[in-house]
């Protein structure tokens, strides 16, 4: 997952969660967090266990988010990558709160197209990992796929409420098969990726093999341990690809 996948993520999410990106630069942004989404990542129970029992003023923290680092950077915050605590905690925090929305385009008076937009991490697993986050839509009435979907969201200012006097379009694709659409999209993808992964994980696996052979070589047979190691060494470098919607939603636009 790149440093700016991880970027446009966090903007998404703390803007949809109403929380105020008091600054933001290619590599950083601050955020005034709500009271809700601080409970939530922040790691900080004592904390509001002694607000609500005394009913003080909650203050909510303000927090400087590091997406990418510079030998010379002078910003200080918290480093936040694929595979950080805070990344899960926030993650987990987009599967709580409901990963699918449904939002529209904030134009009076206008004809509203439907889309559905998924955001997808796409996770190589061996005895190393690779992962990728895919932001995809498509437009429920022509059924054109757009890339780089939530970027272009980002573009378009959104609300809940319906809009005033506006028109939604019904949608001629259904929702579900927009979404097995979107999935074999990835597929193909995945499809047409180098795979040298996993060729490079399965001699890793066959040296290890050959290691753990050689310790039981000339034992007719082998004792139980034997197998629980062979059956680790599987788990481990075997390789499989794993599919997953981080989030989504349909959404109403001009």
């Amino acid at each position: 997952m790149l440093a700016e996948q991880i970027h446009d993520y966090l903007r998404t999410f703390f803007t949809v969660t109403g929380c105020e990106i008091t600054e933001e630069a290619p590599d950083y942004l601050t955020v005034q967090l709500t009271a809700d989404i601080d409970k939530r990542i922040m790691n900080r129970p004592f904390y509001w266990q002694f607000v609500e029992s005394t009913k003080a003023e909650p203050k909510p923290l303000k927090v400087t988010f590091i997406t990418k680092k510079h030998e010379n950077q002078d910003i200080r915050g918290e480093y936040i990558h694929y595979g950080s605590m805070r990344m899960h905690q926030i993650f987990q925090a987009t599967k709580d709160l409901g990963c699918f929305v449904q939002m529209y385009e904030n134009m009076e008076g206008a004809s509203l197209f439907p889309w559905v937009g998924a955001n997808f991490k796409v996770s190589y697993h061996t005895d190393q990992t690779k992962e990728m986050l895919f932001s995809l839509g498509i437009n429920l009435i022509h059924g054109s796929v757009k890339s780089n979907f939530q970027d272009w969201l980002i573009e378009r200012t959104l609300t809940k409420e319906f809009p005033k006097n506006a028109y939604c379009l019904p949608y001629i694709v259904s929702p579900i098969r927009a979404i097995e659409r979107l999935e074999t999209a990835i597929e193909n993808y995945i499809g047409h990726d180098d795979m040298t992964w996993a060729e490079e994980a399965e001699k890793r696996w066959r040296r290890e093999q050959e290691i753990l052979n050689h310790f039981y070589e000339g034992v007719i047979e082998k004792p139980e341990v034997y197998e629980i190691e062979k059956e680790a060494l599987r788990e481990r470098f075997q390789p499989r690809i794993k599919i997953e919607i981080v989030s989504g939603g349909i959404f109403y636009l001009k």
